[in-house]
Order: structure tokens, then C-alpha cells, then sequence
């Protein structure tokens, strides 16, 4: 198999066999081809589900009309269409993960085991091999049999009970965030079994499960049942442990300020002209400005109500607090070309360039690539069929 824009980022030179789909794993596995890993994205007959998670779509080489759900999550990858259930494409399967030094999939708990392609099965012909397996409540007699949709455990999590204002219904996050939070475990584990690998020679089985993200990434919510045997409630835009650290209105819009110190308060109310407010009592030390936040914050939103939210915004922020208006997502990207991420890139050359999200890590001297758009079904189907078929 050859490439003509090898990868030359930091993991140049592992390949890695993508049985993953959705999003939790094809994240993972574009995040580990931005740095430069060969990836090879094995797909049913009918592909990843994503495709036809429409709409929105967008026109890609060819005129095909893909899911940008789908675009987001598999740029610098390679496609081949394998039936496992075929006895020829499920040896080709076999090979390439005999091949590779990582395996990413995310079916149920043991549903490869019949394909041959567990990891204890895989690993006794590649022993180096890294299998990393993501799933929605991992292995264990109580969880291997429950599906794992993302929405499913924000559920269950207790996220959505966070989540809404203290009166209403729990809403979901407006994205997969506990997905999200999966594949970055599960690149970590990733590439923490490679280090690894690298003192023994030896690969290893890493597994991620959705539920087991969520539990740590809830972090402060779920440390204040274990830790101090407090149920956390929904509070709308408002934190638990400090104020002001919510949206404000101004005349115009929402305003988020975050007061998150005592000094960063006095900076504030220095901005508003409250500067007697720090001096009172009530308001003094963040606790009490959290106690007391019904008295606070109509002190507060008082003053913001006569500007506009971006004249606040330039004001506050000059003198050392941390703010920022509610955009939409465009405003978003908006801000943060403004600020100097250029968080866009073009993937792919002339008509087939498909526009996409940058890596948001960067290295001095190992920059992540972009080297292929996101691949059609089975793109590069006959050439990955010839390499594995070949000697190896």
C-alpha cells in the first residue's frame, strides 16, 4: 500500500486497523491519523451509519452528497468494504489486524470473538498489537449486553439531571460530549500502551466504556456525592461553588462573566463603578458572594443593562477578567480565527478538498497533517484488498 503524502507527524509509520464507527472511535482514530498514523477504516457493506446521518450535507468528489457528521470524524483515513461474515473479507480482516500495531473497535463486549478478531485471538499472532475497545458500559456481567448511545448515558450518568434550568425538564448537552470524552480516553490509553510496548515488545488490551468517561468527567459533580455525599442539582447557568460565574444580561445580549477570585471580583465591580461592593461584607470572599448571590446579582446586571454586551466585553476582559458574549457556532469559529487558531484547514487538493475542523493540538516540530479528505465507501478498497492479500 503506498501513499504519496506519507504521514510525517509524530506517529508516522504505526498503521491502524479502524473497526469503529459513529463517533467515540472514529474520533479516536482520526485524532491518532492527524499525527501522522496510517489508518485504515474497515466498513460493513453498507458503511459507517454516519454517512447517512443527514441532514446537513455537503458535496464531496464526485457530487456524492455525504453526512458532515461523518465528514468531522474520518479525514486522513483510508476505506475498504469487508463482509465479515464472507470467509474471504473476514481473512483479509484478520490480516490487517495481524499487521497492525493498533486496533480500535467499539462493537458490543466479545462481538468480534465469532470474526476471529478478539483480541485474545489477534494478539496470539501479533503480540505487539495494541487492541483498544470502546463500548458503552464496559465488559462486566452488568454492562457487556447494554447498548452504548451517548445520549443513553448522559442519562444515566446523571448529566442530564445537571443539566436545564432548576425548575424545568434535564436536557442533553448539545453534543455527544461523553462520545467525545470516550475517544480521548481511548487515544490516551492508546498511546500510553505504545510507550509501553516500546520497553516490553508487548501490546496490551485497552478499554474505554462511555459510563466510566462520564463518571470522571463529571469531575467536581460527581466528587461532591463521593467525597462529600452531596446530590448536585440543576442550577440553570449558575455554579454550584462560585458567583459571578454565569450569563449576565447587557442591553443588547448575554454576557458570561467569571469572577473565579476575590481580586478578579475587585477588578470587576471596578469596571462597573461598584468599587464599594468587595467592601461589603456579603460580598467579600467568594463564599459569601455565593451565599448571597440573590442580593448580588441584580447590584450586577443593574449596570451591564446600560452598554452593550461587546463594549462590556472589551472593557472586562481589558482589565483582567475572564468574559465572553453567547455566540452561535458560526460566531464561534468567527472568534476564534479572530484570535489566531485558523480553525479551519482544507483537506485534500482542488475540488475533492473538503473543509474541516484543525487538530487542536500543536507541536514545535511535529505538526499534525491533512493529508486525506474524508473517504467514500470503499475509496480505497482494491488497493488495500491487493497490500493484504500480498505479502505482508
Amino acid at each position: 500500500m503506498t501513499d504519496p503524502t506519507p504521514g510525517t507527524g509524530p506517529l508516522a509509520g504505526l498503521l491502524v486497523a479502524d473497526f469503529s464507527r459513529i463517533l467515540a472511535g472514529p474520533y479516536a482514530t482520526m485524532l491518532l491519523a492527524d499525527l501522522g498514523a496510517e489508518v485504515v477504516k474497515v466498513e460493513g457493506p453498507g458503511g459507517d451509519d454516519t454517512r447517512t446521518w443527514q441532514p446537513p450535507v455537503r458535496s464531496v468528489a464526485g457530487g456524492e452528497p455525504t453526512a458532515t457528521y461523518y465528514l468531522g470524524v474520518n479525514r486522513n483515513k483510508r476505506s475498504v468494504a469487508l463482509d465479515l461474515k464472507d470467509d474471504g473479507d473476514r481473512g483479509l480482516a484478520q490480516e490487517l489486524a495481524r499487521r497492525a500495531d493498533v486496533l480500535v473497535e467499539n462493537f458490543k463486549p466479545g462481538g468480534l470473538a465469532r470474526f476471529g478478531l478478539d483480541y485474545e485471538t489477534v494478539s496470539a499472532t501479533n503480540p505487539g498489537l495494541v487492541y483498544a475497545s470502546i463500548s458503552g458500559f464496559g465488559s462486566g456481567p452488568g454492562g457487556r449486553s447494554l447498548p452504548g448511545y451517548d445520549l443513553i448515558v448522559q442519562a444515566i450518568s446523571g448529566l442530564m439531571s445537571l443539566t436545564g434550568a432548576p425548575d424545568g425538564e434535564p436536557y442533553r448537552a448539545g453534543v455527544a460530549v461523553f462520545d467525545v470524552m470516550a475517544g480521548l480516553h481511548a487515544t490516551i490509553g492508546v498511546l500510553s500502551a505504545l510507550n509501553r510496548r516500546h520497553e516490553t515488545g508487548r501490546g496490551q488490551h485497552v478499554e474505554v466504556n462511555l459510563l466510566a468517561s462520564a463518571m470522571s468527567g463529571l469531575v467536581n459533580q460527581t466528587s461532591a456525592f463521593v467525597a462529600g455525599g452531596v446530590v448536585p442539582f440543576r442550577m440553570g447557568n449558575s455554579h454550584p461553588s462560585l458567583f459571578p460565574y454565569e450569563p449576565l444580561p447587557c442591553a443588547d445580549g448575554e454576557l458570561i462573566v467569571t469572577a473565579g477570585n476575590d481580586g478578579q471580583f475587585r477588578k470587576l465591580c471596578e469596571v462597573l463603578g461598584l468599587p464599594e461592593l468587595p467592601d461589603d461584607p456579603r460580598f467579600g470572599r467568594n463564599e459569601d458572594r455565593t451565599a448571597n448571590r440573590d442580593e448580588l446579582r441584580p447590584l450586577l446586571v443593574e449596570r451591564l443593562k446600560t452598554r452593550s454586551k461587546m463594549d462590556w466585553f472589551r472593557e472586562i476582559i481589558a482589565a483582567g477578567v475572564p468574559c465572553g458574549p453567547i455566540n452561535t457556532i458560526d460566531q464561534g469559529v468567527a472568534f476564534a480565527e479572530e484570535v489566531g487558531l485558523d480553525p479551519v484547514v482544507l483537506v485534500g487538493e482542488g475540488d475533492a478538498a473538503v473543509p474541516s475542523v484543525r487538530n487542536p493540538i500543536r507541536f514545535s516540530e511535529t505538526p499534525p497533517g491533512y493529508r486525506l479528505p474524508p473517504p467514500s465507501l470503499d475509496e480505497h478498497g482494491d488497493e488495500i484488498r491487493t497490500w493484504l492479500a500480498g505479502d505482508g
